[in-house]
Protein backbone atom coordinates (compact mmCIF):
# COMPACT_ATOMS: atom_id res chain seq x y z
CA UNK A 1 0.00 0.00 0.00
CA UNK A 2 1.50 3.30 -1.08
CA UNK A 3 2.30 6.56 1.33
CA UNK A 4 -1.26 8.04 -0.14
CA UNK A 5 -3.70 5.01 -0.25
CA UNK A 6 -2.38 4.49 3.18
CA UNK A 7 -3.04 8.07 4.46
CA UNK A 8 -6.13 8.02 2.43
CA UNK A 9 -7.68 4.67 4.37
CA UNK A 10 -6.17 5.90 7.91
CA UNK A 11 -8.03 9.24 7.38
CA UNK A 12 -11.16 7.90 5.74
CA UNK A 13 -11.74 5.88 9.16
CA UNK A 14 -11.28 8.20 11.42
CA UNK A 15 -13.74 10.31 9.92
CA UNK A 16 -15.93 7.95 9.92
CA UNK A 17 -15.36 6.94 13.58
CA UNK A 18 -16.53 10.60 14.17
CA UNK A 19 -19.17 10.56 11.59
CA UNK A 20 -21.25 7.21 12.22
CA UNK A 21 -21.27 7.59 16.09
CA UNK A 22 -23.35 10.99 15.73
CA UNK A 23 -25.45 9.81 12.84
CA UNK A 24 -26.45 6.92 15.09
CA UNK A 25 -26.99 8.80 18.37
CA UNK A 26 -29.00 11.07 16.55
CA UNK A 27 -30.39 14.53 18.29
CA UNK A 28 -29.42 17.80 18.61
CA UNK A 29 -25.87 16.78 18.70
CA UNK A 30 -26.07 15.34 15.23
CA UNK A 31 -27.88 18.42 13.65
CA UNK A 32 -25.43 20.95 15.20
CA UNK A 33 -22.54 18.66 13.80
CA UNK A 34 -23.89 18.42 10.12
CA UNK A 35 -24.49 22.14 10.79
CA UNK A 36 -20.94 22.80 11.21
CA UNK A 37 -19.64 20.97 8.65
CA UNK A 38 -21.92 22.96 6.43
CA UNK A 39 -20.42 26.30 7.15
CA UNK A 40 -17.28 24.56 6.66
CA UNK A 41 -18.47 23.44 3.51
CA UNK A 42 -19.51 26.89 2.48
CA UNK A 43 -16.44 28.80 3.48
CA UNK A 44 -14.50 25.99 1.73
CA UNK A 45 -16.88 27.45 -1.77
CA UNK A 46 -16.27 31.03 -0.75
CA UNK A 47 -12.59 30.22 -0.55
CA UNK A 48 -12.36 29.22 -4.24
CA UNK A 49 -13.68 32.78 -5.32
CA UNK A 50 -11.08 34.03 -2.89
CA UNK A 51 -13.53 35.32 -1.14
CA UNK A 52 -12.85 35.36 3.21
CA UNK A 53 -14.79 33.46 5.08
CA UNK A 54 -13.82 35.79 7.75
CA UNK A 55 -15.47 38.46 6.02
CA UNK A 56 -19.32 40.09 6.68
CA UNK A 57 -20.17 38.37 3.77
CA UNK A 58 -18.15 35.27 4.50
CA UNK A 59 -19.63 35.18 7.83
CA UNK A 60 -23.11 35.97 6.74
CA UNK A 61 -23.73 33.36 4.09
CA UNK A 62 -21.98 30.44 6.21
CA UNK A 63 -24.68 31.40 8.87
CA UNK A 64 -27.53 31.26 5.63
CA UNK A 65 -25.95 27.61 5.56
CA UNK A 66 -26.46 26.42 9.10
CA UNK A 67 -29.86 28.10 9.11
CA UNK A 68 -31.22 26.47 6.54
CA UNK A 69 -29.09 23.29 7.97
CA UNK A 70 -30.88 22.97 11.17
CA UNK A 71 -34.93 22.85 11.93
CA UNK A 72 -35.00 25.97 14.07
CA UNK A 73 -38.66 25.23 14.47
CA UNK A 74 -38.01 22.54 16.60
CA UNK A 75 -35.36 24.63 18.93
CA UNK A 76 -37.84 27.73 18.87
CA UNK A 77 -41.39 27.15 19.63
CA UNK A 78 -42.58 30.23 18.38
CA UNK A 79 -40.71 29.79 15.09
CA UNK A 80 -43.70 28.74 11.61
CA UNK A 81 -43.09 25.34 10.86
CA UNK A 82 -40.66 26.18 7.81
CA UNK A 83 -39.07 28.40 10.38
CA UNK A 84 -34.89 27.42 9.00
CA UNK A 85 -36.52 28.53 5.42
CA UNK A 86 -37.48 31.96 6.95
CA UNK A 87 -34.38 32.57 9.07
CA UNK A 88 -32.57 31.33 5.66
CA UNK A 89 -34.14 34.70 3.77
CA UNK A 90 -33.60 37.09 6.19
CA UNK A 91 -29.68 36.04 6.40
CA UNK A 92 -30.07 36.68 2.31
CA UNK A 93 -31.89 39.86 2.97
CA UNK A 94 -28.96 40.60 5.13
CA UNK A 95 -26.37 39.71 2.34
CA UNK A 96 -28.03 41.80 -0.20
CA UNK A 97 -27.87 44.68 2.11
CA UNK A 98 -23.99 44.53 2.12
CA UNK A 99 -24.57 45.74 -1.43
CA UNK A 100 -25.76 49.09 0.07
CA UNK A 101 -22.98 50.01 2.08
CA UNK A 102 -20.04 48.83 -0.67
CA UNK A 103 -21.66 51.17 -3.29
CA UNK A 104 -19.45 50.63 -6.39
CA UNK A 105 -17.30 48.14 -5.07
CA UNK A 106 -19.72 45.34 -4.36
CA UNK A 107 -22.34 44.72 -6.69
CA UNK A 108 -25.68 42.48 -6.97
CA UNK A 109 -23.78 40.05 -9.05
CA UNK A 110 -21.28 39.34 -6.50
CA UNK A 111 -23.39 38.68 -3.71
CA UNK A 112 -25.17 35.99 -5.69
CA UNK A 113 -22.07 33.48 -5.46
CA UNK A 114 -21.96 33.90 -1.57
CA UNK A 115 -25.97 32.94 -1.63
CA UNK A 116 -26.05 30.40 -4.11
CA UNK A 117 -23.06 28.69 -2.11
CA UNK A 118 -24.88 28.97 0.67
CA UNK A 119 -28.16 27.80 -0.45
CA UNK A 120 -26.34 25.01 -2.57
CA UNK A 121 -25.17 23.01 0.82
CA UNK A 122 -27.99 24.35 3.05
CA UNK A 123 -30.25 22.49 1.09
CA UNK A 124 -28.58 19.16 0.56
CA UNK A 125 -27.38 18.99 4.42
CA UNK A 126 -31.33 19.93 5.51
CA UNK A 127 -32.29 17.68 4.10
CA UNK A 128 -29.91 15.09 5.45
CA UNK A 129 -31.05 16.03 8.60
CA UNK A 130 -34.47 15.66 8.32
CA UNK A 131 -33.88 12.34 6.80
CA UNK A 132 -32.07 11.44 10.06
CA UNK A 133 -35.05 13.03 12.24
CA UNK A 134 -37.23 10.32 10.01
CA UNK A 135 -35.21 7.19 10.21
CA UNK A 136 -31.61 6.13 10.68
CA UNK A 137 -32.32 2.99 7.93
CA UNK A 138 -33.37 6.30 5.52
CA UNK A 139 -29.87 7.58 5.91
CA UNK A 140 -28.36 4.83 5.90
CA UNK A 141 -29.73 3.56 2.65
CA UNK A 142 -29.16 6.75 1.04
CA UNK A 143 -25.19 6.31 1.75
CA UNK A 144 -25.26 3.17 0.59
CA UNK A 145 -27.03 4.06 -2.71
CA UNK A 146 -24.04 6.89 -3.22
CA UNK A 147 -21.22 4.08 -1.72
CA UNK A 148 -22.47 1.39 -4.32
CA UNK A 149 -22.65 4.48 -7.15
CA UNK A 150 -19.11 5.49 -6.23
CA UNK A 151 -17.28 1.95 -6.19
CA UNK A 152 -19.23 0.89 -9.57
CA UNK A 153 -18.75 3.76 -11.55
CA UNK A 154 -14.99 3.40 -10.45
CA UNK A 155 -14.92 -0.15 -10.78
CA UNK A 156 -16.58 -0.58 -13.87
CA UNK A 157 -15.22 2.43 -15.59
CA UNK A 158 -11.89 1.21 -15.09
CA UNK A 159 -12.22 -2.11 -16.62
CA UNK A 160 -14.40 -1.74 -19.58
CA UNK A 161 -14.51 2.56 -19.90
CA UNK A 162 -13.92 4.19 -23.45
CA UNK A 163 -16.32 6.35 -23.77
CA UNK A 164 -15.49 9.55 -22.15
CA UNK A 165 -18.74 10.98 -20.00
CA UNK A 166 -18.09 14.53 -20.20
CA UNK A 167 -13.83 14.96 -20.80
CA UNK A 168 -14.07 19.02 -20.16
CA UNK A 169 -15.71 18.46 -16.49
CA UNK A 170 -14.15 15.00 -15.07
CA UNK A 171 -12.28 13.45 -17.91
CA UNK A 172 -11.88 10.24 -15.93
CA UNK A 173 -15.21 9.85 -15.94
CA UNK A 174 -16.95 7.08 -18.92
CA UNK A 175 -20.40 6.08 -19.64
CA UNK A 176 -19.92 2.86 -19.21
CA UNK A 177 -18.87 3.44 -15.31
CA UNK A 178 -21.93 6.20 -15.13
CA UNK A 179 -24.09 2.93 -16.47
CA UNK A 180 -22.10 0.74 -14.13
CA UNK A 181 -22.56 2.72 -11.17
CA UNK A 182 -26.72 3.27 -11.61
CA UNK A 183 -26.44 -0.95 -11.97
CA UNK A 184 -24.48 -1.36 -9.10
CA UNK A 185 -26.75 1.15 -7.36
CA UNK A 186 -29.85 -0.92 -7.97
CA UNK A 187 -28.05 -4.47 -7.23
CA UNK A 188 -26.84 -3.65 -3.71
CA UNK A 189 -30.43 -1.77 -3.38
CA UNK A 190 -32.11 -4.43 -3.85
CA UNK A 191 -30.26 -6.67 -1.48
CA UNK A 192 -30.51 -4.17 1.34
CA UNK A 193 -34.48 -3.81 1.04
CA UNK A 194 -34.45 -7.99 0.91
CA UNK A 195 -32.55 -8.35 3.83
CA UNK A 196 -33.65 -5.00 6.26
CA UNK A 197 -37.48 -4.95 6.24
CA UNK A 198 -37.81 -1.94 7.89
CA UNK A 199 -36.49 0.28 4.58
CA UNK A 200 -40.04 1.89 3.92
CA UNK A 201 -40.51 3.81 0.92
CA UNK A 202 -44.27 3.77 0.12
CA UNK A 203 -43.71 2.38 -3.04
CA UNK A 204 -43.87 -1.40 -4.81
CA UNK A 205 -40.15 -3.50 -4.69
CA UNK A 206 -39.80 -2.65 -8.44
CA UNK A 207 -40.86 1.49 -8.54
CA UNK A 208 -38.37 1.31 -5.52
CA UNK A 209 -35.59 0.02 -7.44
CA UNK A 210 -36.43 2.57 -10.31
CA UNK A 211 -36.31 5.54 -7.87
CA UNK A 212 -32.66 3.96 -6.79
CA UNK A 213 -32.02 4.59 -10.56
CA UNK A 214 -32.94 8.26 -10.75
CA UNK A 215 -30.90 8.64 -7.60
CA UNK A 216 -27.49 7.00 -9.13
CA UNK A 217 -27.66 9.55 -11.40
CA UNK A 218 -28.59 12.92 -9.30
CA UNK A 219 -25.19 11.23 -6.89
CA UNK A 220 -23.28 11.10 -10.31
CA UNK A 221 -25.03 14.65 -11.15
CA UNK A 222 -23.51 16.15 -7.47
CA UNK A 223 -20.05 14.65 -8.07
CA UNK A 224 -19.99 16.69 -11.89
CA UNK A 225 -21.36 19.80 -10.64
CA UNK A 226 -18.54 19.75 -7.83
CA UNK A 227 -16.06 19.44 -10.34
CA UNK A 228 -17.47 21.61 -12.97
CA UNK A 229 -16.51 24.26 -9.98
CA UNK A 230 -13.65 23.07 -8.73
CA UNK A 231 -12.49 23.50 -12.63
CA UNK A 232 -14.09 27.00 -13.52
CA UNK A 233 -11.67 27.93 -10.21
CA UNK A 234 -8.89 25.40 -10.82
CA UNK A 235 -8.31 24.04 -7.78
CA UNK A 236 -8.15 19.93 -7.24
CA UNK A 237 -10.08 19.70 -4.30
CA UNK A 238 -12.69 21.79 -2.01
CA UNK A 239 -10.17 22.07 1.16
CA UNK A 240 -7.46 20.29 3.05
CA UNK A 241 -10.40 19.16 6.07
CA UNK A 242 -9.44 15.25 5.79
CA UNK A 243 -5.87 14.62 4.14
CA UNK A 244 -6.10 12.14 1.68
CA UNK A 245 -9.98 12.81 1.19
CA UNK A 246 -10.05 17.05 0.53
CA UNK A 247 -12.55 18.90 1.79
CA UNK A 248 -15.96 18.81 3.11
CA UNK A 249 -17.83 19.42 0.05
CA UNK A 250 -15.51 16.78 -1.81
CA UNK A 251 -16.84 14.04 -0.01
CA UNK A 252 -20.86 14.97 0.64
CA UNK A 253 -21.18 16.31 -3.08
CA UNK A 254 -23.58 13.93 -4.09
CA UNK A 255 -24.98 13.00 -1.08
CA UNK A 256 -26.04 17.00 -1.37
CA UNK A 257 -28.15 16.06 -4.08
CA UNK A 258 -29.52 12.25 -3.31
CA UNK A 259 -31.24 13.78 0.03
CA UNK A 260 -33.41 16.41 -1.60
CA UNK A 261 -34.53 14.28 -4.45
CA UNK A 262 -35.44 11.57 -1.90
CA UNK A 263 -37.48 13.86 -0.07
CA UNK A 264 -38.64 15.20 -3.17
CA UNK A 265 -39.75 11.31 -3.93
CA UNK A 266 -41.62 11.38 -0.23
CA UNK A 267 -39.36 8.70 1.30
CA UNK A 268 -38.97 10.65 4.14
Amino acid sequence: MNRDLQKRVIFGALALVVFIPLLIKGGVIFQLFIGFLAMIATAELLKMNRLLPSSIEGILAMLAALVLTLPLETYLSFLPTDGNYVAFGIVVFLLLGSIVFNIGQYSYADVVYPIASSFYVGIGFHNLVVARMDSLNKVFFALLIVWATDTGAYLIGRQIGRHRLMPRVSPNKTIEGFIGGILSAVIVSAVFLILDKQVVTGYSFGVTLLLVAIFSVFAQFGDLVESAIKRHFGVKDSGKMIPGHGGILDRFDSLIFVFPIMHFFGLF
